[in-house]
C-alpha cells in the first residue's frame, strides 16, 4: 500500500505535465459483486472493490455510487479519478530518461546473478547489482526464488473508446477470469481483459477466452460499441502477459551473494506500474546502505 501511495503523486505529475510519457487521467468505476469474494479474481481485486479502500484519500473524486446507479448483479460500486498508461509510449519514454541521465543500456545473458558484475561499461567489476528480473528470479542462479510464479493475463486491444476505465470483481465464466476496460492515452486503444490464471505459462491467446472477454466488456459497458454488441468492436490485436507473482509479495531487500552486494526488487505481480516509484524510492535507500557497507570493507 505504501508503495502505491508514494507512486501516485509522480504518475499524477506526469499525466499533468508530461503528455509525451503516455499517461492520462481517467474517470474510473469499480463494480463489486459480493459472490466473487472467494474467487481467484475476487481476491486479486479485493482491495480495489472495497467500499472503504485505503486509496479513497489518495486519488481525486472518490465516491460511493448509489444503489440505483448500479447495473443488475452488482452489489456496490465506487468511482474516482485514476490514471491509465499507454505502455507502448511510457516504456520507451522511461528508457529515454535513463539515456538522458547517462545510463548505458546493454543486453546480456546471465546464468547467475553475479555474472552481472562483469557487464559494467568501464570493464571493471560493478560495485553492486540491482536485481529486477521478475519471473526470471525463479531460475536465475544465486536467486532461484521458487515462490515466484506467473499469473497469466490475456487481453484484447480494440480501437473503440468507452471514455471510462472500469473493473468488475469477477465473472460468471470462471474463477480466474476478469473483466476490466482501460482506455490508453494518446491513441493507444482500449484494453479489454482479462484473466488471472495462476501458474499458467501459456503465451498464446486462447480464442475462446478472447470471445468471452469481448462479450463481458460490451455487456458491462455498452458505450464501447454504442450498444451494437461484440461485432462492432474494432480489434487491433490479442495479447498475453505473465504477471510475476510472489507468494510473500514484493521482495525489496539487499543481500551479499559471493562477495557481491545485490539489491532485489521483484515480485510486483500485476501492480508493477502503480507501485513503481514507491518501490524505487526504497531500492535507492537499499543501494545507498549497501554501498556504504561495502565502503567499510
Amino acid at each position: 500500500m505504501q508503495y502505491e501511495i508514494d507512486t501516485w503523486p509522480e504518475l499524477a505529475r506526469l499525466a499533468t505535465e508530461s503528455p509525451e510519457a503516455g499517461i492520462h487521467f481517467q474517470d474510473t468505476v469499480i463494480y463489486n459483486r459480493d459472490k466473487d469474494v472467494d474467487s481467484s479474481t475476487g481476491q486479486w481485486f479485493a482491495e480495489l472493490t472495497k467500499r472503504d479502500p485505503w486509496f479513497k484519500d489518495t486519488v481525486p473524486n472518490f465516491k460511493i455510487l448509489p444503489k440505483e446507479a448500479l447495473p443488475a448483479g452488482v452489489d456496490s460500486a465506487t468511482s474516482f479519478t485514476s490514471v491509465c498508461i499507454n505502455t507502448a509510449l511510457y516504456l520507451p519514454w522511461l528508457a529515454s530518461q535513463c539515456l538522458k541521465n547517462g545510463v548505458l543500456i546493454k543486453r546480456g545473458i546471465l546464468t547467475h546473478i553475479t555474472d552481472a558484475v562483469k557487464l559494467h561499461h568501464s570493464g571493471n567489476k560493478a560495485d553492486l547489482v540491482l536485481n529486477c528480473t521478475g519471473l526470471s528470479s525463479a531460475n536465475l542462479g544465486g536467486v532461484e526464488d521458487k515462490t515466484v510464479f506467473p499469473a497469466r493475463g490475456q487481453i484484447v486491444l480494440v480501437r473503440n473508446e468507452p471514455g471510462v476505465m472500469l473493473d468488475v470483481s469477477g465473472t460468471d465464466d470462471g474463477d480466474d477470469e476478469a473483466t476490466y476496460i482501460m482506455q490508453r492515452a494518446a491513441g493507444g486503444g482500449t484494453v479489454l481483459g482479462g484473466s488471472f490464471q495462476k501458474g499458467v505459462w501459456e503465451s498464446q491467446p486462447d480464442p475462446n477466452l478472447a470471445m468471452r472477454i469481448m462479450k463481458r466488456s460490451v455487456d458491462i459497458c455498452p458505450a464501447l460499441t454504442d450498444g451494437k454488441g461484440v461485432e462492432a468492436l474494432s480489434v487491433v490485436r490479442h495479447a498475453v502477459g505473465l504477471r510475476p507473482l510472489r507468494t510473500d509479495g514484493i521482495r525489496l531487500e539487499s543481500e551479499k551473494i559471493d562477495d557481491t552486494w545485490v539489491v532485489h526488487s521483484y515480485g510486483h505481480a500485476g501492480y508493477g506500474y502503480q507501485t513503481s516509484y514507491g518501490s524505487a524510492q526504497v531500492a535507492v535507500k537499499l543501494v545507498g546502505a549497501a554501498l556504504a557497507e561495502r565502503a567499510k570493507l
